[in-house]
């Protein structure tokens, strides 16, 4: 495995993906589909520090496994990325909303994100790290 090239697939997808969480989840989102009832009150400073590394965790392991599993094409990580999605984002998002109020367009919204956000390492783990 060439450690530069996961390195800088890491970087820019995670660059990437963290604009993606910002546009299906932004401001424009946020402000219009959510229930202000159900955030914490005060500036978002503090969960902005917290949660800005977490894309780059969601894109080096995702891009590591690709690697280890001897993964060589797009579309195989395309699959690798839906089958990622399915397990994890999917069912824990659609559990949330289920039992916490959250609007439907905001659940969508996240859902799509993270499909996106999951596609776009895969495509560049598929051309980037054969």
């Amino acid at each position: 495995m060439n450690w530069t090239r996961l390195a800088a697939v890491v970087i820019a997808t995670g660059v990437l993906s963290s604009l993606t969480d910002w546009l299906f989840a932004g401001d424009w989102i946020h402000k219009r589909f959510t229930y202000p009832e159900v955030w914490r009150p005060g500036g978002e400073g503090r969960a902005i520090a917290i949660t800005s590394p977490l894309p780059f965790l969601t894109c080096a392991v995702f891009a590591y496994a690709f690697a280890r599993l001897g993964l060589h094409s797009v579309p195989a990580a395309l699959k690798l990325a839906f089958a990622m999605w399915l397990m994890g984002p999917l069912p824990l998002i659609v559990t949330y909303a289920a039992f916490i109020k959250l609007h439907r367009v905001f659940v969508a919204a996240q859902l799509l994100g993270w499909l996106v956000k999951l596609a776009i390492v895969a495509v560049a783990a598929g051309l980037f790290l054969r």
